[in-house]
């Protein structure tokens, strides 16, 4: 039996080449699209567009970075929490009204005859007929204390430079800014606030010049609270958020390094920035100034180190100058006077030993 072996008919052609890589695919994209620097909004869709490669050629693909995104502006104020007066009566009110119920504590236990016969006659006070605690004293006892703990309860003092605001079951009712003795209804919430100028001496804070060099830098921040309103109700800590917008300043705004810029400058663009995101919780800002600037540990030896390389630099370059300047005025005045005659080969030569022996004059003599 003869086995045939099938022929690939001559219609067909050649067979294609197996394949080398065996995963190998391409993309097609229009060449035109690879050359454009921003996407056509009628050919690409609104998303970073991601170029395809083509594997197993190692090609990496190009992505278009999303634009920057603009700041938020900062929030308004709450207009319900600006700061207004609260309704306070005079020291002598809660006074008067507090000896009007212990007086009357008295008079209901002398009615009730509670209070020691002798005690009576000594003050010249008739004795009454004991009546006994019935209804009707324990009602008078009840009335004049409560008029007694709500007279006494509700005295309060106000100093110069302190701040009282008020709120009753959640509700903001007023600031308090009188000094003096004064009577606040007690059953309204007290938050002392500290209203006085005030000065924060910050740590070390992380920064960076122009340049991005690291730096170490602490702040002298003057302020004030200027709404309690807002600084107390408006923000859970007003201290801890006016630390955190220096912090955040001191990331945005490039501090120039003593000798090498303005740090008026920059305690002006921090005073700025610090003062705009400070005003909506009611807090004045009135200068944050560096007081001390140092470059970080990480980079205070390197920073160190240029710093005597450029003022060696312009210490030779002066030195320099200085002996060049020497040796021409030596040369002017041997030839102008004619003590000697010169020809190149010799005035080269002098000029060589003389800026020799003048390096190496001052060399020895120092800076």
């Amino acid at each position: 039996m003869t086995t045939t072996t099938p022929q690939t008919p001559e219609s067909e052609g050649p067979s294609r080449p197996a394949r080398l890589i065996q995963n190998e695919s391409t993309t097609e994209i229009p060449v035109h699209l690879l050359f454009r620097d921003d996407p056509d909004p009628e050919l690409l869709p609104l998303k970073p567009a991601v170029v395809a490669r083509r594997q197993g050629t190692g090609e990496q693909p190009r992505v278009r970075r999303p634009a920057a995104a603009t700041p938020r502006p900062l929030p308004e104020p709450d207009p319900s929490l600006a700061e207004r007066p609260a309704r306070v009566l005079p020291g002598t009110a809660g006074v008067l009204a507090g000896a009007c119920g212990a007086a009357g504590c008295a008079a209901t236990s002398w009615w009730a005859g509670l209070l020691p016969p002798t005690a009576l006659e000594a003050l010249g006070l008739p004795v009454p007929h004991a009546a006994g605690l019935g209804p009707a004293q324990w009602a008078a006892y009840a009335g004049a204390g409560a008029l007694a703990l709500v007279g006494f309860g509700g005295l309060a003092r106000g100093r110069t430079g302190r701040a009282w605001v008020l709120g009753l079951f959640g509700r903001y009712r007023g600031t308090v800014r009188r000094t003096g003795l004064m009577w606040i209804n007690p059953l309204l919430l007290r938050r002392r606030v500290d209203v006085r100028l005030r000065h924060w001496r910050s740590e070390a804070m992380p920064a960076a010049d122009a340049s991005g060099v690291a730096l170490r830098v602490v702040v002298l921040v003057v302020w004030r609270v200027r709404d309690t309103a807002r600084a107390v109700l408006g923000v859970e800590d007003h201290e801890a958020y006016l630390r955190e917008c220096v912090e955040a300043a001191l990331a945005r705004v490039p501090v120039e390094t003593p000798g090498e810029g303005s740090v008026a400058a920059t305690g002006e663009g921090l005073t700025r920035l610090v003062a705009a995101e400070a005003a909506p919780v009611g807090l004045e800002v009135f200068s944050v100034q560096p007081v001390r600037v140092e470059y970080a540990p990480e980079v205070a030896a390197a920073m160190h180190r240029r710093r005597i390389a450029a003022l060696d630099a312009r210490n030779r370059a002066s030195v320099l100058t200085s002996v060049v300047d020497s040796v021409e005025d030596t040369l002017t005045r041997l030839t102008v006077r004619g003590l000697v005659e010169l020809d190149d080969y010799e005035r080269k030569a002098l000029v060589k030993d003389l800026t020799v022996a003048f390096c190496a004059g001052r060399g020895e003599a120092g800076p």
